[in-house]
């Protein structure tokens, strides 16, 4: 089984997320989802980014309950710091008005972060105790054993956000605009013309490129974060493939990697208000 084990295979095998699916018999994990088709659930994807969320709502409920007006610890003046930041951006950026548009913000920056931070562990280290788990209380072999760590290397859960913020830009053009307003700001743009009978053949134009420019943006950012994380964690692999010397590489590559993890956050956080505060803007 070693030798049959190439560098190609120990690749393929952490980027393969742990799936579940429903098949004639039942449940059926990993290798049986093969076929399953589109219903199948990357069960370690909703694993870590349900618990990573819930993580970041304890912290920040623990910081709430426990402010004072005194002077604030330091765990307190590291969550407000966080706060300040994401409220300074909000309040320069988003032209509209929205009490959701800050806790949204918030929730984007800490909850990828968190997501991405995950990144930093040592890539062999959990997918190998997933694996001994596994083969001791499941006696399965431990090759068919998946983890993948970091949920946003995982294509479906960038997708998932992004499309979030796209029902939330679909939601507030119309809410501002008024659904007229949305459907004229889709076909009177970018061509206009006050002669009628050129109108009629510009406005398939107009709604060709508004639709085309509208659907780009979620694409581009599930697409960016995605890529950004994805090529990260192809590299930790790279380096974990090396054996005992992994560690001193692990560590210089994630000392880069920190400003990844922390400006893809970011990246994300602010092209959502930019776009919210867009379909927000009664001006196309």
């Amino acid at each position: 089984m070693a030798e049959e084990v190439t560098l190609s295979s120990h690749i393929q095998h952490h980027l393969t997320n742990a799936k579940m699916c429903t098949t004639d018999t039942g449940l059926a994990f990993n290798k049986a989802c093969s076929d399953s088709g589109f219903w199948t659930w990357h069960i370690d994807t909703l694993a870590w980014s349900i618990g990573l969320g819930m993580l970041f709502l304890w912290t920040f409920r623990r910081a709430a309950k426990g402010a004072t007006v005194g002077v604030p610890d330091k765990f307190q003046c590291f969550i407000e710091m966080v706060v300040e930041f994401v409220g300074d951006n909000v309040n320069k950026t988003f032209q509209g008005k929205s009490t959701l548009i800050a806790p949204l913000a918030l929730t984007i920056f800490v909850w990828v972060f968190l997501m991405n931070l995950m990144d930093l562990i040592p890539v062999d280290f959990l997918p190998a105790f997933a694996g001994f788990v596994g083969e001791t209380a499941f006696g399965m072999d431990s090759h068919d054993v998946y983890m993948k760590v970091v949920p946003t290397t995982d294509i479906n859960l960038t997708a998932a956000l992004a499309l979030g913020v796209f029902l939330l830009m679909i939601f507030y053009s119309i809410k501002i605009k008024g659904l007229g307003g949305f459907v004229k700001e889709l076909t009177l743009h970018p061509f206009n013309t006050k002669n009628k009978l050129a109108m009629v053949f510009l406005i398939p134009c107009n709604l060709l490129l508004e639709t085309i420019a509208l659907v780009a943006k979620p694409f581009s950012l599930a697409l960016r974060l995605f890529g950004n994380l994805y090529a990260g964690e192809l590299i930790f692999i790279l380096i974990g493939a090396v054996g005992l010397m992994q560690l001193p590489l692990h560590f210089v590559w994630a000392v880069f990697h920190i400003l990844v993890i922390v400006l893809q956050a970011f990246v994300f956080m602010m092209l959502t208000i930019v776009y919210l505060s867009m379909a927000s803007s009664d001006n196309h």
